[in-house]
């Protein structure tokens, strides 16, 4: 069995959601993966490695599950904001891979061909969208998903 054969009976799960986290304190992040990405533990997940919810999400799954994680960047590790690379470096020991897409420019292109790259590899997309920003990556991610007719779970924030 390959690796690839593994990812269709695996759960894979893309993690989308805000940059914007500031506005809730740490303790409601806790509370709210508890309840939406505890029940997906054993799954697959693929993280941006942003700062916001990436970090958070990547920090909470590292800390508290079992499940793969592969860390996937627009362009190199090193070009991602100090915050994301303090929770990648915190979480080293937990990452299964980091997939460096190396786009020459860190724009709205790259992000969301890295957002599209996370999606194409996954069974389901959960979304931490801020309420207020509709035209969001995390929204064109969720619209991509769902395009493609996967399962959506949205826990806005």
């Amino acid at each position: 069995m390959t690796t690839h054969d593994t990812e269709w009976i695996m759960r894979t799960v893309a993690i989308t959601g805000t940059r914007n986290t500031s506005h809730r304190p740490p303790g409601e992040y806790t509370a709210l993966f508890v309840d939406y990405l505890a029940p997906f533990a054993d799954s697959h997940f693929y993280i941006g490695g942003a700062r916001g919810i990436d970090s958070l999400t990547l920090l909470w799954l590292a800390g508290n599950t079992a499940a793969r994680i592969t860390i996937v960047v627009p362009g190199r590790l090193d070009q991602q904001p100090a915050e994301a690379r303090q929770a990648i470096v915190h979480s080293q020991d937990r990452i299964n891979d980091v997939v460096e897409l190396k786009a020459v420019e860190l724009n709205s292109p790259a992000y969301h061909e890295r957002n599209r790259h996370m999606v194409d590899r996954s069974s389901m997309v959960i979304g931490l969208p801020h309420h207020d920003e509709s035209t969001s990556g995390t929204w064109q991610t969720l619209n991509y998903a769902a395009g493609l007719g996967l399962p959506r779970l949205i826990v806005p924030v």
